[in-house]
């Protein structure tokens, strides 16, 4: 411990959540696309699944989960939704409209300024670590290969349950691994019924393991592996969101970029 905290992290000395406290916070974080590319379908769908999508985690947060959401989204420009994190009780969803490109980059280099205790991560209580919820069509127009540097280096981040959703043909399963760290939580939606049950029910599994307390000790010296906690969830995402929706449960949607 004394030598993570000598490192400068900047999270507390518990930041998975592997001790005891009477309530903790849960802060999810949605990434989303919001470039021209996903205009008409792709926007409508996604906006009506979060929308549907709000109830169900707050009976996640209903228990002894304080759940907060962050919605950020990138194009040409970026935008909190909320300047800062909202309670999921008094969280209302504000519909959005895409133009612009894809500046995926600069997106990742903002989420890593907020990932903090000194920004959106300030909850008094214990925290648990992020989940982040990746959402885009296409690939970045910037360089996000620094932006991710830059996220990769922040022990939130490494720490937290990262999931991709791809929407269409376009988005590029090896970028998003990249952001994920591990392809088993990268996922497409190719029509608007698998986006739609995508966003709930992936929404839905990272909340409910990422609220989940894991105790680990590290064999030699009794303490808490935090990287074994983070890894073990994000195996447990994996196997659970793998397969989740599959395209022949809805044959008659017709797919994105079908051109209709």
């Amino acid at each position: 411990m004394k030598e993570m905290l000598e490192k400068g992290l900047d999270f507390d000395d518990d930041p998975l959540n592997a001790t005891g406290v009477s309530r903790k916070s849960l802060v999810i974080f949605f990434l989303i696309d919001t470039s021209g590319s996903m205009k008409g379908t792709k926007m409508g769908e996604l906006n009506t699944a979060m929308e549907e999508l709000l109830p169900e985690i707050r009976r996640i947060g209903e228990a002894d989960t304080d759940v907060k959401v962050a919605v950020l989204t990138f194009s040409t420009n970026l935008a909190w939704m909320y300047s800062e994190p909202i309670s999921i009780e008094d969280f209302e969803w504000n519909r959005l409209s895409a133009n612009g490109i894809t500046n995926m980059g600069a997106a990742f280099e903002e989420l890593a300024l907020r990932l903090s205790r000194n920004s959106f991560l300030n909850s008094p209580s214990l925290s648990f670590a992020p989940v982040i919820f990746l959402m885009t069509d296409g690939y970045p127009s910037d360089n996000y290969k620094e932006g991710l540097k830059k996220l990769a280096a922040n022990s939130w981040y490494k720490h937290g349950l990262k999931v991709a959703l791809g929407i269409g043909k376009e988005a590029n399963d090896d970028m998003l691994a990249e952001f994920t760290t591990s392809p088993d939580t990268v996922v497409h939606a190719y029509s608007g019924g698998q986006l739609a049950q995508l966003i709930k029910k992936i929404a839905v599994t990272s909340s409910q393991i990422g609220s989940k307390s894991m105790t680990l000790s590290d064999d030699t010296s009794g303490e808490l592996n935090f990287t074994d906690v983070a890894d073990s969830k994000q195996k447990q995402l994996g196997k659970q969101i793998q397969d989740i929706v599959k395209p022949e449960d809805y044959p008659d949607d017709i797919p994105f970029d079908s051109g209709w």
